[in-house]
């Protein structure tokens, strides 16, 4: 559990171009099909419910962030259809990926289970990187390449400046290691007016025809 970050940050600030209301196209991994994951969390969920200054993520709305697109008022239907072939085409000569989430970290902005390998979801997420560059020119790719950090969020720090050595104590005894094998991504449009909940626009199979 250990961390340079000593205190909580209040995750819910209103990041740049985002205002009630607005919603953003992005990748990401759908982790509904996953029991052990499911079941990882309902035994965490408890200890997480005790510290006033974390939101636990409602089971149906764990996720792993994988590659943003663009805000919805600022990319068509056409280019987010072409978008969505030209990744599903990719991704369907890739295969399933196996990866390990855990042991749990507590960081500034919430909980999360690392994912391990990085390089086996770097992969998948660069087929998309490059769909979007099919479609609007390398130099048009949102986010940067580098500093990929995959994870998947537990809760999210609601309050800044609370001590996170206690909290990190509370969860020490949670090393899991929860295995996973990630067979698709889903193209989603994200609003996060409360909390981050979506709409799933398409979803791309790893080794498979899209569906």
């Amino acid at each position: 559990m250990a961390g340079e970050d000593t205190e909580t940050r209040d995750h819910w600030w209103w990041r740049p171009g985002w205002r009630p209301g607005r919603s953003f196209y992005t990748w990401h991994f759908l982790v509904d099909d996953q029991p052990e994951l499911h079941e990882f969390v309902a035994r965490i969920r408890s200890d997480l419910d005790k510290v006033a200054a974390l939101d636990p993520i409602p089971s149906q709305w764990l996720h792993m962030t994988t590659q943003g697109v663009g805000f919805a008022d600022e990319v068509s239907q056409e280019d987010l259809a072409a978008i969505g072939a030209a990744a599903t085409e990719r991704l369907a000569n890739l295969g399933p990926i196996e990866v390990r989430l855990g042991s749990v970290l507590a960081d500034a902005e919430g909980v999360h289970l690392p994912v391990r390998p990085v390089e086996a979801v770097a992969v998948v997420r660069q087929a998309v990187r490059e769909a979007i560059g099919e479609v609007w020119g390398e130099g048009r790719v949102p986010e940067s390449a580098e500093g990929f950090h995959p994870h998947v969020s537990l809760a999210y720090a609601n309050t800044s400046g609370v001590p996170l050595a206690p909290i990190r104590e509370a969860l020490s005894r949670y090393a899991d290691v929860v295995p996973l094998t990630l067979r698709r991504v889903a193209l989603i449009d994200l609003n996060r007016d409360e909390g981050y909940r979506w709409r799933t626009v398409l979803t791309s199979s790893l080794g498979l025809p899209g569906s």
